[in-house]
C-alpha cells in the first residue's frame, strides 16, 4: 500500500521507519502503522526514493515515528541457487536521524 508522505507527516504515531537499502546507493521508504506496512510515496504517487542515506532522512524528518531502522535484503542464496527458505533473510540495524542535512 502506497501512502504519500504529507498523509503520513499528520499522522501523530508511526510505529517504525524502515529505510529500504535497495542497492548501493538507492534507497527507499516505508512505514509500519498499526502492524501495517504502508509505502512512502510523493502526492503523485511516485515511490519516495533517493540515492543517499541522508538525503532519505532530510525528506522523512517530520515523520513521528518511535524507531528507525536500516535494512538490508541480501539477494545471495538466489544468486548461487540455493533452494528458497521461507523466512526472509532481511538485516535491520536500528538507525539514528543525525542532522547532517
Amino acid at each position: 500500500m502506497k501512502t504519500p508522505l504529507t498523509k503520513l507527516e499528520k499522522y501523530f504515531v508511526i510505529d517504525k521507519l524502515i529505510i529500504h537499502s535497495l542497492d548501493l546507493c538507492l534507497y527507499q521508504a516505508s512505514v509500519i502503522i498499526d502492524g501495517e506496512e504502508h509505502f512512502v510515496c510523493y502526492d503523485d504517487s511516485n515511490f519516495l526514493r533517493t540515492h543517499s542515506l541522508i538525503e532519505i532522512q532530510k525528506c522523512c524528518k517530520n515523520l513521528k515515528a518511535k524507531e528507525t531502522v536500516l535494512r538490508q535484503e541480501s539477494a545471495y542464496d538466489e544468486m548461487v541457487g540455493a533452494p528458497a527458505k521461507g523466512e526472509t533473510n532481511a538485516l535491520e540495524v536500528p538507525l539514528k536521524d543525525c542532522g547532517l542535512y
